[in-house]
């Protein structure tokens, strides 16, 4: 108790600065992945990604961030067997871990997983720093099964989103007047589904309890009004002849990529809502023990704060050194177009919103990749470049245990530091 009563203020400010260079990286990575789609697929550029980003992922963090983060902190660790002491410190091991792979892994322009690497530090810190038995190995492993369920879930509803593109659309003898007739069906399933989600689950935090009736109602109008908002968007495009010529459905995909923009913003709050747990989970965390003193309290809920920090933290990372990394997705590994980058986006923020409602960590890569790979199987195995698939999947394997190793080499110094 007495190191936290002495160094409460110094340990406070690390954990805010380690906790923003975590969220820096997540920007600079998965982000950067997230609004690949969008940017791969010309339907967004890379600074209106970013203003996107900027607005939606805060959104995201602040209003159903909290579940996850409860996860983060509390579901990987048996907190009866860490002392405070030894959970500040493996905290900011962790916080300090995951953000310099990020930061490597970006400067390189690898796309890794955010959520890989934290909870590879915060097992590694926890298994060897603490106990081997200090791991909940039980709640590991629904986390671990979502890494592979997550990608197989997403590209299994992104390859029928995309399949449903073609029969209502792309295979009809008027496609362009096809497309305007039914983009605003999947402009309301866009609306409806965020908002259901959110408001169902993601709220709790911030002290709104709503019905399930009133939810459903909720979503219904929030789905109506973005359809309104696109039909308004939409009347505004025309047939264009000339780019015809070139590419049969030009004037089609400049429909879709009015869409792109609702899925774009869908998808910075799915991210938002899901990966600003992996920065500030363990920093609430350690805010938690330090604000009681030393006490290993019971769960809390998230300080608003907290999740602002993680949110700019998040932008910051996107708009310095996200460009190293978003072209991986957007354009390495399938070619995609508005209408392939539409179905890959709904598939993954629908499963990433999903899976942050009940509180579950998956990867946004995992399930954005899944979701991409889905689009490029509906087009047939050689859309696909099974070189970058390789190099991504090795990316993978690689980072739960550079996490683990760098949280390990943290927490001894940091111990040895302030022990």
């Amino acid at each position: 108790m007495t190191l936290i009563a002495e160094y409460g203020t110094v340990l406070l400010i690390l954990a805010c600065l380690f906790g923003f260079f975590m969220a820096w990286g997540i920007g600079a990575n998965d982000v950067a992945n997230a609004m690949g789609t969008s940017v791969g697929s010309r339907a967004l550029t890379i600074k209106q990604a970013i203003m996107i980003a900027i607005v939606f992922e805060f959104l995201g963090a602040y209003l159903a961030g909290g579940e996850v983060t409860q996860t983060v902190r509390n579901g990987i660790l048996d907190s009866s067997m860490i002392s405070p002491e030894q959970m500040v410190f493996g905290m900011l091991a962790s916080l300090l871990a995951a953000g310099s792979w990020l930061f490597i892994a970006s400067t390189r322009g690898w796309p890794v997983s955010t959520t890989h690497s934290i909870i590879g530090a915060v097992i590694g810190f926890g298994a060897v720093g603490v106990s081997f038995d200090a791991v909940n190995w039980a709640g590991v492993i629904p986390i671990v099964s979502s890494w592979v369920i997550s990608p197989v879930l997403s590209g299994v509803v992104a390859f029928t989103i995309f399949l449903s593109v073609h029969k209502l659309i792309l295979n009809t003898e008027t496609p362009f007047d096809n497309a305007k007739r039914y983009v605003p069906f999947y402009m309301f399933a866009v609306g409806f589904l965020v908002t259901l989600m959110t408001v169902t689950k993601g709220l709790k935090h911030v002290g709104l309890d709503i019905s399930g009736w009133q939810a459903l109602g909720l979503a219904t109008l929030i789905g109506l009004m973005v359809t309104g908002l696109g039909l308004i968007l939409l009347s505004r495009i025309k047939v264009d002849p000339e780019a015809d010529k070139t590419f049969y459905f030009a004037s089609v995909e400049k429909v879709f990529a009015v869409l792109m923009i609702f899925t774009a913003c869908s998808m910075a709050f799915a991210h938002g809502s899901n990966d600003v747990a992996n920065a500030v989970g363990p920093l609430a965390a350690i805010v938690g023990v330090l604000q009681s003193g030393g006490q290993m309290g019971e769960t809390t809920l998230v300080p608003g704060w907290i999740l602002l920090l993680g949110g700019a933290g998040i932008v910051v990372g996107l708009a310095t050194y996200g460009y190293r990394v978003i072209a991986t997705i957007g354009r390495h590994i399938t070619e995609l177009t508005p209408s392939r980058g539409f179905a890959a986006e709904l598939a993954t923020a629908a499963t990433v919103v999903g899976a942050s409602s009940i509180g579950l960590p998956v990867s946004t890569t995992h399930t954005l990749v899944g979701a991409v790979l889905g689009v490029g199987l509906a087009r047939g195995i050689g859309a696909l470049n099974l070189h970058v698939i390789g190099r991504i999947f090795s990316s993978w394997l690689v980072t739960l245990p550079a996490g683990a190793a760098l949280s390990i080499l943290f927490f001894f110094i940091l111990t040895a530091i302030f022990g």
